[in-house]
């Protein structure tokens, strides 16, 4: 399978711009070691504004006039709302039902029409309404121009910190980690290390990289998790970026988990949701080596803040 290249992140980075935010490096919580991305301050509230904007620029006008549609759990879904809306396409999201309802609402507040479908039965979904309806299919993930839009953040970090030798991401269908991954191996010219992070109870990717060959583990298994951006997993595409590219992935349990969001809440005054604070939890877990003295050398991306209000506000209180 082609690969992403250093040019497609590159060509992704101009024609986004202007489009999403390029956020900053941010100082991590007191003692951690490390700086973070938080992507949780795009104007959408996730990292896969990127994707999405790309994706739907490279349409043809006669696509774009026929409108878009997606399956998300709800960032993608937001993303791809956002910037069909700025760029004048229709936009349906396929949503997995029992999805976080603030993120739902928001699809429906950006102008997307949501359509519920079961975990298990929301791509196949999203690929009948592309074949009936004539909507171009933008998934969340597995996709080269997406991967590509991802890629940015880890443009944008390498760009911000030339000191930076170690980027964490969260790793959930994989485009995130293997766009970042492709800016890491292929556009700056010295090597730095990715290291993905998974939850325990949704660790598919962590078992495909070990095992050598796609693994898929049942929406059963992968809803166990708090963190619901992650729940779903690696596609062919994204394990052949990942399997190339990544230097390592680790997991971690949902206690670490909540106390990495309460941690960024308290800390650095960030707002991540569970997904969102993966790359912290592991470093803050100690599953990953910083360096205390030099923290612009470990960089954690914050993918995502649209967190549940009820679940955040028990996660801050240390009620999780």
């Amino acid at each position: 399978m082609e690969l992403v290249t250093a040019d497609d992140v590159r060509a992704a980075a101009a024609r986004i711009q202007g489009h999403v935010v390029r956020t900053p490096l941010t100082a991590g919580p007191p003692g951690g070691g490390f700086l973070l991305k938080p992507e949780s301050l795009q104007p959408t509230g996730a990292f896969k504004i990127r994707g999405a904007t790309n994706a739907v620029a490279l349409l043809d006008p006669a696509q774009r006039l026929a409108g878009v549609v997606t399956h998300s759990s709800g960032n993608h879904g937001q993303a791809l709302a956002h910037a069909a809306a700025r760029q004048g396409a229709p936009c349906t999201v396929v949503v997995p039902e029992g999805a976080p309802g603030v993120k739902v609402d928001r699809i429906r507040a950006l102008g997307a029409r949501v359509v519920m479908a079961s975990p298990e039965r929301r791509a196949a979904v999203a690929r009948e309404l592309a074949e009936n309806e004539g909507l171009a299919l933008i998934p969340p993930f597995d996709d080269p121009h997406v991967i590509a839009g991802q890629g940015t953040v880890g443009l944008e970090i390498l760009e911000q910190s030339p000191e930076a030798a170690t980027i964490v991401v969260p790793v959930g269908g994989g485009g995130l980690a293997s766009g970042v991954a492709t800016a890491a191996w292929t556009v700056h010219p010295r090597r730095v290390r990715v290291i993905g992070v998974e939850p325990e109870l949704a660790a598919d990717a962590a078992e495909s990289l070990r095992s050598g060959h796609l693994v898929t583990w049942p929406p059963e298994l992968t809803h166990r998790t708090m963190a619901d951006g992650v729940r779903v997993c690696l596609s062919e595409r994204t394990f052949a970026h990942l399997d190339a590219r990544l230097d390592g992935i680790v997991t971690v349990t949902e206690d670490e988990i909540a106390r990495a969001v309460a941690t960024l809440a308290h800390g650095a005054r960030l707002v991540a949701e569970p997904s969102g604070a993966l790359a912290a939890a592991a470093l803050l877990a100690g599953r990953i080596d910083t360096d205390p003295e030099r923290p612009g050398t470990t960089v954690a991306v914050v993918s995502g803040g649209n967190a549940d209000p009820g679940l955040f506000a028990r996660l801050v209180a240390g009620e999780g």
